[in-house]
């Protein structure tokens, strides 16, 4: 990570997209909010009534049920903001025109992504980027400003989507066939679709690092230069969104699933995080800030698990020896450790090793800020550093092993209430619980009962 953050800064204006539709060069304007599973979500609007109507500040209205859906897009029960009985309205799809971009693998394309609001001017608060946006606010509050980066690993297969489909995703082709971590004459192989990405992303406002082979055949990673919380997350669904078009474009295909498959090792996205005032790390020196900004997300992550592993699939990343972290302890550059402190005086910074590559951006920063500053606001301390083998720690607390203990650990979260408030935790305990209902009744009914027995 650099010492010195981006600033928000968007890549296009109202004014620069104007006089490109004039020119004929963009006619197509993607206006997309993201839902509960971290895809956007929206339509394509036509640029000159997009420039019309955004000029007098209408928005563009979307159905409320997107916030209520399963993976497969059907509505399902529970939620207090839609339902059948409700009708199933709709809510406003609000341009951050911040957020302004040109989308470079589609032709004459531009985006703004949306915070969705309620026909009165309310917030949707459950939404998963206004639920950032209110940790961010809670942090402002305290003069801090949350710094983050994303390392979102994928593994990049050689059958495009319809042929993924086909083979009912089993038995798929990673893209080269040999661990290529670190690796440059394998990851070469795959350069000129990591290049197209790496540049198609610079080119859409997105600052890049570096791409490199991580440690299973196929498996990528690209790394975007860190910056205040929400751009980092924008900046992450704009990504995962693009490098999925851009693989359809060339007949191949990628998947940020923590787990593809049993025999592979998991997808993480781990996740870098400081908090900055007045220009500054305020980490530097492992401050009495630092200190409690890390012990927050100690006591907090089990119980905040769901919005750091939100799928049943989430929880098979997890294993000893795995690379993805099973007990809650830290360390200095320590990768068996769930939380890696990295860098040193202004560069300083905490690195959560728990989330994988399905999680959603916004609720997981928003569950990294919200526990960091519940250990500032209740000056939490500070557990020994845990030096050795993280896996084999004892007598520490662990991450929950299965979607059904992290419902658990929600349920009877205070912290998380204080956090989110209780209509957020509502929201997506409920989508959790949908989840398990769901596995058990289709898969494996009995194994739930089995492993409450056992725990």
């Amino acid at each position: 990570m650099l010492t010195e953050p981006r600033t928000r800064n968007a890549p296009l204006t109202q004014e620069a997209l104007a006089s490109l539709v004039e020119r004929g060069e963009v006619d197509t304007v993607v206006v997309a909010f993201t839902d509960m599973q971290g895809r956007l979500m929206g339509k394509r609007v036509d640029a000159e009534y997009f420039i019309d109507t955004s000029s007098h500040g209408e928005s563009t209205e979307g159905c409320n049920y997107l916030l209520t859906v399963d993976m497969e897009m059907d509505p399902v029960p529970g939620y207090e903001m839609a339902s059948w009985e409700r009708g199933y309205g709709d809510f406003d799809m609000q341009p951050d025109f911040a957020t302004l971009r040109r989308v470079p693998w589609l032709e004459a394309t531009a985006m703004v992504l949306c915070d969705v609001g309620w026909h009165d001017g309310k917030p949707v608060r459950p939404s998963p980027r206004q639920v950032l946006r209110g940790q961010v606010e809670r942090a402002r509050k305290l003069g801090f400003e949350p710094m983050f980066g994303s390392e979102l690993e994928f593994y990049l297969l050689k059958e495009t989507y319809a042929e993924a489909f086909e083979k009912h995703y089993r038995d798929l082709t990673p893209s080269v066939p040999y661990n290529l971590d670190y690796h440059i004459l394998a990851t070469t192989y795959s350069e000129p679709f990591v290049r197209a990405v790496r540049k198609g992303m610079k080119a859409a406002g997105i600052g890049i690092e570096s791409s490199k082979g991580e440690a299973w055949p196929g498996q990528q990673e690209i790394n975007f230069r860190f910056s205040d919380a929400l751009t980092m997350a924008d900046n992450h669904v704009v990504y995962k969104n693009g490098i999925k078009e851009m693989a359809h474009q060339q007949g191949c295909s990628v998947t940020f699933m923590a787990k593809p498959d049993h025999t592979w090792i998991g997808s993480s996205c781990h996740i870098h995080s400081s908090l900055w005032k007045d220009g500054s790390n305020t980490f530097d020196g492992e401050s009495e800030t630092f200190r409690h900004y890390l012990a927050g997300q100690i006591a907090c992550m089990s119980e905040l698990a769901i919005f750091v592993a939100p799928n049943i699939n989430s929880y098979k990343r997890y294993a000893a020896l795995s690379w993805a972290p099973v007990n809650v302890v830290w360390g200095r550059d320590n990768r068996t450790t769930g939380f890696r402190l990295v860098g040193h005086g202004p560069s300083l910074h905490v690195e959560n090793r728990f989330p994988g590559g399905d999680m959603n951006a916004y609720l997981t920063y928003a569950a990294v800020v919200g526990a960091g500053l519940y250990g500032i606001e209740h000056e939490l301390l500070l557990a020994p550093e845990f030096k050795g083998n993280g896996y084999v720690a004892t007598g520490v607390p662990r991450m929950p092993r299965a979607l059904y203990e992290a419902i658990r650990e929600l349920e009877s979260s205070r912290a998380a209430v204080e956090i989110f408030g209780q209509d957020v935790v509502d929201h997506y305990l409920n989508a959790a619980r949908v989840e398990q209902e769901t596995y058990d009744s289709v898969v494996h009914p009995w194994d739930r009962e089995r492993y409450l027995e056992r725990s």
